[in-house]
């Protein structure tokens, strides 16, 4: 018997749960992918499910407080997809921010309908947000007032996550077209939190993207239980000892004038005998460079008869070494 390339589990279920029948009892079946096998474990799912339902929690407040309007977030459920199936779920237009997450790599992004949006700017400027809402970019003001909204957003984010990592997310830019937010290579594994959003008469779905890759081992370390105090100890050793040894690997190191920039026509029609004009101050050091990085300064010198290099200071209006 072979197994079909595409089958359907119950949203938020691995390959290994159980259906009933073919169908589970808990919400409608979705399309898995099993060239896409899950990588979302269990544990990983409870710890993201802790954090997204306090980030849940907390942007109930900041919308409530903001809008001066009754406000609900409520999570609905943690699913993982290709960012591009991800991207294909999306209305056109939405809104969509995407942010940093550093110390991470990577990027987040948050999304919700594009007149909700629109009528919280309607709520922060006084308004009801009850009027009928365009389906345009924002203009530079809306954008401005938004801004504000959205940055206390990701610092209760921030503070939801505390528990699986410190992260400084930082707003990177704002979308309408879902095709044009690139948060992340279409290929990519995404972990999505899906949410509903009620803000004054207004209802709708938003969802939270996150980075799998970047996550994944602050998640293993968060659902991983608490190591012992020797474990502890033989993690720290091992740091150290890794640390003195990263610091004893060779590096190539080159001593150079500054580069020069040639035409393609001035370098092919080169021949014996030809001066290049090298623009380097006769008075100026030569600069110490590794992986093409200049890190130091330096003259021409010898030492027991062998050509050497002694470094000096940077010169004066220059950048200090890296």
């Amino acid at each position: 018997m072979t197994r079909p390339e595409n089958a359907t589990v119950p949203a938020g279920h691995g390959p290994q749960s159980p259906a009933v029948g073919g169908r589970s009892r808990r919400g409608a079946p979705r399309t898995y992918d099993f060239r896409r096998p899950t990588k979302l474990s269990r544990e990983h799912v409870r710890v993201l499910q802790i954090a997204q339902e306090a980030f849940a929690r907390q942007a109930t407040t900041v919308l409530t407080t903001m809008l001066r309007t009754g406000a609900r977030m409520e999570l609905v459920g943690i699913e993982q997809h290709s960012y591009d199936d991800y991207v294909a779920t999306l209305p056109d237009p939405s809104f969509l921010t995407t942010f940093t997450i550093e110390p991470l790599a990577g990027k987040g992004l948050l999304a919700y309908p594009l007149d909700i949006a629109m009528a919280t700017v309607d709520h922060m400027l006084g308004g009801s947000g009850a009027a009928h809402q365009p389906e345009r970019p924002m203009t530079a003001m809306e954008t401005t007032i938004i801004h504000s909204l959205l940055s206390r957003l990701l610092q209760e984010f921030a503070g939801s996550f505390t528990h699986v990592s410190e992260l400084q997310p930082v707003i990177d830019g704002i979308e309408y077209n879902p095709a044009l937010a690139q948060a992340a290579a279409g290929s990519d594994t995404v972990m999505v939190a899906r949410y509903t959003l009620s803000i004054g008469a207004r209802d709708g779905a938003a969802s939270l993207v996150l980075p799998f890759s970047s996550f994944q081992q602050v998640l293993d370390d968060a659902a991983s239980p608490q190591l012992s105090e020797s474990a502890q100890r033989t993690r720290q050793r091992a740091a150290e000892l890794l640390s003195a040894r990263i610091e004893l690997v060779p590096v190539d190191v080159s001593v150079r004038f500054s580069p020069l920039e040639v035409s393609s026509e001035d370098l092919l029609s080169l021949a014996v005998g030809d001066v290049l004009l090298l623009r380097h101050p006769r008075d100026a050091p030569l600069e110490v460079t590794t992986n093409d990085a200049v890190f130091a300064h330096a003259i021409a010198s010898n030492h027991r008869r062998r050509l050497a290099a002694a470094i000096v200071p940077a010169p004066a209006g220059g950048k200090d070494p890296a």
